[in-house]
Formats: structure tokens, C-alpha cells, sequence
């Protein structure tokens, strides 16, 4: 039997964006600067809001010894998680920089997508992620679901 999966998002502009948003996609741009991409030249950055309002960011590291570098989405999560033990992450917020150094789209990888779902699965509550393709192009996703769907869980 077919089926057929439907993926839910808005599409908006960088400035119909809440101010929260667009803080926050603001602080991602940021921090693309601060991207170790020696490799690839395309420099991601990640910001994360919490419960609290805090902002946590991270850039992709990436390492010559393939694959022990680590993407941006998963350097701010994983921050979050020890810098915030206990806080809630409403929102990611993700960007790319090509080698020219020219915002451009980013999503996150299937690994990345992952390890949202399992922030969200421990957190009890769904995750907004922000994804800039240009200024007139960001896509909201309200839940990893809509950007993994099938999750891996236990």
C-alpha cells in the first residue's frame, strides 16, 4: 500500500520573522565566523534559545581525521546540554556560509536531525527550527517529525 508523507512548514521572510526569530537567526549568522571549515569552506552556524531566554551558539569544527568533526546544530545542543542541564531548547536557528562567504541554505544533517529528536523526546516538548536560504527564503519547521520523519526511538 502507498502512502504519502506531508512535510509541514512555513516559508517567511527574514523580516516576517517574530523578533525572538530573527534574534536568533541574527546570532546563527554570527557565529558562521567562528567555523573551523578548512576542509569544506562552507561554515554553519547554530543558535539555540531556551526556556529562559538564554541564546547558546555553536559553528562547525571539523578535523582532518574525518569524521571526528562536529557539525554546528550538534555543538550548540550539545553545549546546551552542559552549560543547561534541565533547560528546555524551544528553538534552533541554523545557517550556512559558503566559501565566498555568502549566506546561503543549511539544514541539518540526518545526525543532527537526530539527536533533535531525542532532545525533544527528553524535553517532552517540540523543537522550532529555523532554516535560512536567503533573506526572503526561511523555512519554520514546528518538530524534528517534520524534518525526520520515522524517528529512531526507543
Amino acid at each position: 500500500m502507498e502512502q504519502i508523507q506531508t512535510i509541514h512548514y512555513q516559508q517567511c521572510t527574514m523580516a516576517e520573522l517574530s523578533d525572538a526569530d530573527r534574534g536568533l537567526m541574527e546570532a546563527a549568522i554570527g557565529v558562521t565566523k567562528t567555523a573551523y571549515a578548512p576542509y569544506s569552506n562552507f561554515h554553519v552556524g547554530a543558535a539555540l534559545r531556551l526556556d529562559d531566554g538564554t541564546l547558546v551558539t555553536g559553528s562547525n569544527q571539523e578535523n582532518i581525521a574525518y569524521p571526528s568533526g562536529l557539525c554546528a546544530e550538534r555543538t550548540a545542543l550539545f553545549a546546551a546540554g552542559a552549560q543547561h542541564p534541565g533547560r528546555a531548547i524551544e528553538a534552533i536557528a541554523i545557517v550556512g556560509r559558503n566559501r565566498e562567504g555568502v549566506l546561503t541554505g543549511a539544514s541539518p544533517c540526518g545526525a543532527c536531525r537526530q539527536v533533535m529528536a531525542e532532545v525533544e523526546t527528553r524535553q517532552g516538548i517540540k523543537l522550532r527550527v529555523i532554516c535560512y536560504f536567503s533573506d526572503d527564503k526561511i523555512l519554520v519547521f514546528e518538530g524534528v517529525e517534520c524534518l525526520l520523519p520515522f524517528i529512531f526511538t526507543m
